[in-house]
């Protein structure tokens, strides 16, 4: 069942890589000033239980944020050999003005990671659209000891962005994982990742690149 996305959810303040909090990354064409609405078709994985995920759209249409109540990965102490690994796939319908189609062309990820001495974290994603093929899967490693904030950026070149079919609606697809590897720690010593932000929910935030569509005959 379709869940309607809060409109009231916080876009992320903190843009990661080259963009400016106050000056969003911009490709392709301007931004339509037509409505933007997103709706969380599907959400499955360790990461994210249904209804532990929310999506809220930038006012200028240049992004959009996922934010989750929950998505923490850990190992050692008293920690699941299953709690070592946590995913999330969320499947997107995003409904854009007639007459344009879009890309994403950065995901900017933040959290934070305790990482006890030899103790190793890995946060990776990709992301496609529905009917056409996945992209290679981006991953960023981190290796404690380690005890702080911690902020990656996905970012594609212009000429590789793959756009949405115009005139059809395709789910937009985000598949992202947290992994931690104990093996080289103390045993006795607990490690974790989390995606986390200052409110305490989780944040992702992913910029559109924006095309107009060839005009119909």
């Amino acid at each position: 069942m379709l869940s309607t996305l809060s409109a009231g959810a916080a876009v992320a303040s903190l843009l990661l890589g080259s963009a400016s909090p106050t000056t969003p990354a911009r490709f392709g064409d301007d931004p339509p000033t037509g409505q933007i609405t997103i709706t969380v078709a599907t959400v499955n994985g360790s990461g994210c239980r249904p209804g532990s995920a929310a999506v809220a759209v930038a006012p200028d249409n240049t992004a959009f944020t996922v934010t989750y109540s929950e998505y923490l990965a850990q190992a050692g102490g008293s920690s699941k050999p299953t709690d070592a690994r946590k995913n999330c796939q969320i499947a997107l319908n995003v409904h854009v003005p007639q007459g344009f189609t879009y890309a994403i062309a950065r995901a900017d990820y933040r959290g934070y990671a305790s990482l006890a001495p030899g103790a190793k974290g890995l946060e990776q994603a990709n992301y496609y659209f529905q009917g056409q093929p996945e992209t290679a899967r981006k991953s960023h490693s981190f290796a404690g000891p380690y005890d702080t904030n911690w902020q990656t950026s996905d970012e594609t070149d212009v000429d590789q962005l793959v756009y949405a079919p115009c005139g059809e609606e395709r789910y937009f697809n985000i598949n992202t994982e947290l992994r931690l590897d104990g093996s080289g720690a103390d045993p006795k010593a607990t490690s974790y990742m989390a995606m986390d932000s200052t409110d305490g929910s989780i944040n992702t935030l992913y910029h559109f690149a924006w095309k107009e569509c060839p005009a119909r005959k």
